[in-house]
């Protein structure tokens, strides 16, 4: 069995990231998106238009808290071997009715997505939508071109600036 890392949020904190798991990378860095290849904080480095390097945990946390952004991860805890998502198994959901500041949710993933609406749909808006839905930043989601999903998180990031 492996667990999610705790959120990053404060009471600032109006639209937060969602992640499925963290991978067997991050896990071992004890760092969200700590795979190198994975280009979740280069996109974020870019869209909030941060100096890089952005390396350490501590850096990281403060840019994205900086912009009302956190993270967090759609299960609590699951077993699983290796990192993919499909290899999820005997998954618990994390309680996201324990952020009330949050406002929207971005889901990075079909994955991350659809095990929040299972497990935390009662917070999802469809009439006026509170959520998007972007590809996933992993090395393994290469069915979109790297710079058409670029454009689709710094539109959605813009967007819900808040």
């Amino acid at each position: 069995m492996i667990h999610c890392f705790a959120p990053w949020t404060d009471e600032n904190t109006r639209a937060v990231i969602v992640g499925t798991m963290p991978s067997a990378e991050s896990l071992r860095q004890q760092m969200y998106y700590a795979h190198p290849q994975n280009r979740f904080w280069r996109y974020m480095a870019y869209i909030l238009n941060a100096a890089l390097p952005v390396v350490t945990a501590a850096e990281r946390r403060t840019l994205l808290l900086r912009h009302g952004i956190g993270l967090w991860d759609a299960l609590a805890a699951c077993e699983r071997d290796g990192s993919l998502d499909s290899a999820i198994k005997n998954a618990i959901p994390n309680d996201f009715r324990l952020l009330p500041n949050v406002k929207f949710y971005i889901f990075n993933g079909q994955k991350a997505f659809l095990y929040f609406k299972k497990y935390n749909g009662g917070l999802l808006c469809d009439e006026q939508p509170n959520y998007a839905v972007l590809p996933s930043t992993s090395p393994a989601n290469a069915s979109i071109p790297e710079q058409i999903k670029l454009e689709i998180w710094k539109q959605t990031i813009t967007r819900i600036k808040l």
